[in-house]
């Protein structure tokens, strides 16, 4: 079969890439994998689809995957773009119903699986598919092969991309088509806003089925040169051991039983994770023994660790804080991104440019704007009060080539989340995500060349979804992550869910779902009162929530977010919930 590969971008960086660097470390069983065997495995595997398929045209075909966090992901999904097809990753912690809708939706022609999840690809293909795919099972990669030189042909990407299935809150998921060009214009985006370099060393804990794990710490450090670390799934004291590793003593090794003992591993400069993640590392760091605390705490120091990035769902201030404190410095990153869009907005690299509860600005390539939620028009610069002084809240709309390309043959869909421009430059994407602009003196003066021709000017705000986190209450607006924000600064407050609870008299009410912190409560109890009273001299009101129900959990998805609608059935399901203030 043929040794050659189209001439995609990613293919072009792989190959300029020192072949002898690590593209590919398994934390738990150490082994490496080298940039000058990446391709040649590419291809191979690109080869055995050929075969599964029955054809070698299968462009814009769409190929699912059920493979591990590992070099073999990396690897299969290459192998799917090199076959100018569309792969479509498949969550190994879904049932088999939900996988079962994926398949019949995109019409997958085939689904391959690794030794691993051998099992539950027979599952879903036991369940009842409109169209019976080709099955392939992969062979595991050994690694350690040659350096292989691969031929890059000067031919079109034809139906390249990837299709992530939104998360499906209100409806059935959709099928977010991200053609190859779009992946490459989002991580050339990041490439210049973050820095990623060949120095970088990236420990990855993140789930493959959604845009933060996939574009944000797989496919752009593969442009860069970077190393990918898969610590999956994410474990507190793991994470923990493997980042303070580098900074024991050589007689401290924490598993002598390893093949590839922590102790001997790089540091890790590059973290991008949920708050969830930093909010777990946090309430864990205390059990570790002494020694340990202290080489973490030098591991997420700004010397060691470069960048460390909070995305997918707000982070609370009391959790950027006491990572601040913890690492003796070093300021959580936030950004903002779905799945339609990639990342869209930034903080910058710059400390003063991490401004607390804002987003940043546009990234570079990106173009953005506020739409007025009352009456519909573009919120100028400059224009952000209203006449009466009042912030003017606003939907972010966006439009550039980092954005995708439909909902898969869902037109209806499509046309309904996209507005016509009147300068001819393209058609804005709306986000459904509500924020205001703010100027912040402080911020927006960096002086590095990869930032200072996009952190400038205003800063975007995110308030939330327009639909589940703005809370009309008695002729207010009132959004929920502001209040959020306030409660976590609580002590007794350990996490909250801040709800527009269906009211007659007020339309909507703001209700509060908590889980106290008990080392805060002696007695274990929390009234709406004692809230009430808590938040008095922190928020309007108005904005104060009117009820307020104590819990044991509250559910989140593998990226950390909340069901707010399903929530509010779940623990409001009466008009009134009998506790008004």
């Amino acid at each position: 079969m043929a040794s050659s590969l189209p001439r995609l971008p990613v293919f072009e960086a792989i190959s300029r890439h020192d072949p002898d660097s690590t593209v590919v470390v398994h934390s738990g069983s150490g082994r490496r994998f080298r940039y000058g065997e990446l391709l040649g495995d590419v291809c191979r595997t690109r080869n055995c689809l050929f075969e599964a398929a029955g054809r070698t045209d299968i462009d814009g075909e769409r190929i699912a995957f059920l493979v591990e966090n590992s070099y073999d992901y990396v690897v299969t999904l290459l192998a799917i773009l090199a076959a100018k097809s569309i792969a479509v990753p498949l969550s190994p912690a879904f049932p088999a119903p939900e996988l079962q809708y994926i398949m019949n939706h995109s019409e997958a022609l085939v689904l391959l699986s690794s030794a691993k999840f051998a099992q539950k690809a027979q599952d879903v293909l036991r369940t009842e598919l409109d169209v019976e795919p080709a099955y392939l099972q992969l062979a595991k990669l050994p690694g350690g092969g040659p350096h292989e030189k691969v031929t890059l042909e000067k031919t079109k990407p034809g139906g390249a991309g990837m299709m992530l299935y939104t998360s499906g809150t209100t409806n059935r998921p959709k099928g977010v088509l991200l053609p190859q060009s779009v992946m490459t214009a989002q991580a050339r985006s990041l490439l210049q806003a973050w820095e990623y370099s060949t120095s970088d060393h990236l420990l990855h804990v993140l789930p493959l089925h959604h845009i933060h794990g996939t574009i944000n710490a797989l496919f752009t450090p593969l442009f860069s040169g970077s190393t990918i670390e898969f610590l999956f799934p994410f474990n507190a004291d793991a994470v923990w051991k493997r980042l303070a590793a580098p900074f024991l003593n050589p007689d401290q090794t924490i598993d002598p039983e390893s093949k590839s003992p922590f102790g001997r591993q790089e540091k890790v400069t590059f973290f991008t994770v949920v708050p969830t993640v930093y909010s777990r590392l946090l309430a864990t760091h205390k059990g570790l023994d002494p020694d340990t605390q202290s080489a973490a705490r030098t591991a997420i120091s700004p010397a060691n660790l470069r960048l460390a990035i909070s995305g997918s769902a707000a982070l609370p201030t009391p959790i950027k804080r006491a990572w601040a404190d913890l690492s003796g410095g070093n300021v959580l990153l936030e950004r903002f991104g779905m799945t339609e869009v990639g990342m869209a907005l930034s903080c910058g690299l710059d400390v003063a440019d991490r401004v607390d509860g804002s987003v940043g600005w546009p990234l570079p390539g990106v173009d953005a704007r506020l739409v007025d939620v009352d009456t519909h028009q573009v919120i100028e610069k400059g224009h952000e009060r209203d006449a009466d002084g009042r912030e003017r809240v606003g939907e972010i709309q966006l439009r550039g080539p980092t954005i995708f390309a439909e909902y898969w043959r869902n037109p209806e869909a499509t046309a309904r989340e996209f507005v016509d421009s009147k300068d001819g430059r393209g058609q804005w994407f709306k986000t459904g995500d509500v924020a205001v602009r703010r100027p912040v003196e402080t911020a927006g003066k960096s002086t590095l060349p990869s930032q200072k021709d996009w952190t400038r000017g205003d800063m975007y705000f995110i308030l939330g979804r327009r639909s589940a986190d703005i809370i009309k209450s008695g002729g207010e607006k009132v959004s929920a992550l502001e209040v959020e924000r306030e409660m976590l600064a609580l002590p007794q407050v350990a996490e909250v869910a801040v709800l527009a609870v269906p009211s007659g008299k007020w339309g909507q009410k703001v209700g509060a779902v908590v889980i106290l912190d008990k080392d805060h409560l002696p007695d274990g109890r929390w009234t709406p009162l004692d809230m009430r009273r808590a938040l008095k001299g922190c928020l309007a009101n108005y904005k104060i929530p009117q009820v307020l129900k104590i819990v044991d959990h509250i559910p989140r998805n593998a990226m950390g977010k909340i069901n707010k609608k399903q929530l509010v059935k779940d623990i409001f399901q009466d008009e009134f919930s009998g506790d008004e203030l």
